[in-house]
């Protein structure tokens, strides 16, 4: 196995074009190292991103905010100003894993590892988020929704690799929240995820966007369930309309965690409770 260090995204791009056997890019390693170690991968490249200094910024910009692709979780969490615009966002990405994961751990690593249950996915979504994209025939941006592909499936060319994650500017009166359910307390992977991000016009809701995740093959845009809040003061038959939107949504699975039946719940229950905190976040009352 060969290991590379490059220095700009440029440089990462052209190793991963030019190797002909397996390539796969080192951010934190969370997952990647315990596949390796567990015999799952056996690589012949690894090409560590953390020496590209763009990836290990967070950066505010005129367009909101950029999250390098080698940030690891506890540096985001201590990030003021992203807490203080995106606390649904820094909130989802605070749950990956334990403390001492957190000091790995990268929000792009867990949209790349492409599980359905993975929790910064819906809020990033939920949130408008965007991938800036580096390859061998230049940049090019992907919506956050169009990411995964599958589970384990990314739309990401051969060579291509995510340099950061672009958050939009926060407009006034807006809020946004994360929430999800798991049969531990703490460190286990999400039954269901529920992602809300909402925008208000004197006390009513003009725009929203809702996610879910662990409920289908990837996360979801729920549609459906913005618009049944959008227009009113989260009054309880927009939310009955919402959690309804979300449930109808859901193609799940059975599993050891949860049932079809119980999943489908459970969205609509969380969905509602993250929209409910969002509205008091972006200044709203009931």
């Amino acid at each position: 196995m060969r290991y590379e260090a490059p220095t700009t995204s440029k440089a990462a791009a052209e190793l991963l074009a030019a190797e002909k056997g397996k390539a796969y890019v080192l951010a934190g390693g969370t997952d990647l190292l315990v596949r390796m170690k567990s015999g799952m991968l056996e690589p012949d490249l690894l090409v560590d991103i953390k020496q590209i200094a763009k990836m290990r910024e967070i950066s505010k910009t005129a367009s909101g905010f950029r999250i390098g692709a080698a940030v690891p979780g506890v540096e985001i969490g201590e990030h003021k100003a992203l807490g203080k615009a995106w606390p649904g966002v820094v909130e989802a990405a605070q749950l990956i894993g334990s403390d001492q994961v957190q000091g790995r751990c990268t929000i792009v690593g867990n949209l790349c590892n492409a599980s359905p249950a993975a929790d910064t996915v819906p809020a990033l979504i939920a949130a408008g988020a965007k991938a800036a994209i580096v390859g061998p025939k230049g940049r090019r941006t992907l919506a956050v929704e169009k990411v995964v592909t599958g589970p384990g499936q990314t739309a990401l060319a051969k060579a291509e690799i995510i340099e950061y994650i672009s958050l939009p500017k926060r407009a006034p009166k807006s809020g946004d929240a994360y929430l999800r359910f798991i049969p531990r307390t703490e460190m286990d992977i999400a039954v269901v995820g529920a992602g809300v991000n909402l925008t208000l016009a004197r006390g009513i809701i003009k725009s929203a966007r809702v996610s879910l995740g662990a409920v289908a093959p990837t996360a979801l845009l729920v549609a459906d369930a913005a618009k049944a809040i959008i227009g009113s003061k989260l009054d309880d038959e927009a939310l009955d309309k919402l959690a309804a939107a979300c449930s109808a949504a859901c193609k799940p699975i059975n599993d050891k965690r949860g049932t079809i039946e119980y999943r489908t719940r459970v969205a609509g229950v969380l969905a509602r409770r993250a929209a409910l905190i969002a509205f008091e976040r972006a200044g709203g009352k009931r």
